[in-house]
């Protein structure tokens, strides 16, 4: 296979892989919106679809690439990275992603690409390989986020509760299923606005790996405009195919969700998703928001949780790390023998 047909190959299975980003974390932004009836399903989808798009692409204007740079600065051998080994870590991205959401849990697409990165780099490259230095920051943001998300969630939605205390039921929770359309949308905006730029990421990488682009003075590239529409655009329409089984399971498995807490929890989720992406780090927007959904339903009672499938979520966002660095390292000898 020509460099010019390799190059393409590993554009269209990272925009894969994006695809399989939207409909895996569709969940993040709608699920709440749904079981809360403030929105329809296919509304909610669409809704989420439109804005994970319009976030990717506002985001390239406003943050200039940031998450992106991060994520392609990771591995960074002395000879650059090949283009087989990109895609044997996209494969293992892509493989997570369709095993956990076959399973109905909702892991992270962003835990999936970081692991499959540093396992490939490590079992091509070496482990100085690595981007020790800034993998470390990327790893206390995907450990820390979901639990920020679980207490400030807690802490507003005990507030709002407290606020609204007098209030009749009927009249407030129309007003919170309205405001839900609102947080929901927030929550699409903030997806797209971190996520599309992992992919953005990777493809740059390959860009700079087949000799397209070249590092800049500053380090890193930024990437192509066509790189950010396309990117943007597969996350777009993997949202709108929806991922139906995680949605369930946050929106109806985890804790059954009053207009007030699904406001809440998705408020907050937008809130440290915003957060991390002006610091430029990537963060899992999955378990964000389902931390974010833990705590807005603890406020009713500890018990109000079903801690079983919170605990099959942990066991998820544990292992996705491990996992797919594993599966990328077989990948990557795989190429290696081939």
């Amino acid at each position: 296979m020509s460099a010019t047909a390799l190059l393409v190959v590993t554009v269209l299975i990272a925009l894969g892989f994006d695809f399989t980003n939207g409909f895996h974390d569709t969940a993040n932004a709608v699920a709440t919106s749904i079981s809360t009836r403030a929105l329809g399903p296919r509304t909610a989808v669409l809704l989420s679809a439109v804005l994970n798009l319009v976030g990717a692409l506002v985001a390239i204007e406003l943050l200039h690439t940031r998450v992106a740079n991060t994520i392609g600065g990771l591995i960074a051998p002395h000879h650059g990275v090949s283009l087989g080994m990109i895609i044997a870590a996209l494969i293992a991205a892509i493989g997570w992603n369709l095993i956990t959401w076959r399973a109905g849990l909702p892991s992270s697409s962003s835990h999936a690409l970081i692991g499959a990165l540093v396992g490939m780099g490590i079992v091509a490259y070496g482990v100085s390989a690595v981007k020790w230095g800034s993998l470390i920051p990327v790893a206390m943001a995907l450990i820390c986020s979901p639990v920020i998300g679980l207490i400030l969630a807690y802490l507003l939605t005990t507030l709002t509760l407290d606020v609204f205390r007098h209030a009749h039921p009927s009249p407030i929770n129309r007003r919170f299923r309205l405001a839900q359309i609102f947080s929901g949308a927030l929550v699409s905006f903030s997806h797209g606005a971190n996520d599309a730029q992992k992919t953005m990421g990777v493809i740059t990488l390959a860009l700079v790996a087949s000799g397209v682009l070249a590092h800049s003075g500053s380090g890193f590239p930024s990437p192509p405009s066509w790189v950010v529409v396309a990117a943007a655009t597969a996350i777009g329409f993997g949202t709108y195919a929806g991922g139906w089984r995680i949605i369930r399971t946050v929106g109806m498995r985890v804790t059954k969700l009053e207009p007030v807490d699904g406001f809440c929890a998705q408020t907050v989720a937008a809130a440290v998703i915003q957060g991390a992406t002006q610091l430029a780090l990537p963060v899992s927007t999955t378990h964000v928001v389902s931390g974010a959904v833990m705590g807005a339903g603890a406020t009713r009672q500890l018990g109000a949780v079903r801690w079983g499938v919170a605990r099959n979520i942990l066991v998820a966002w544990v292992l996705t790390i491990p996992a797919t660095a594993v599966i990328a390292a077989v990948c990557a000898l795989l190429v290696g023998v081939l």
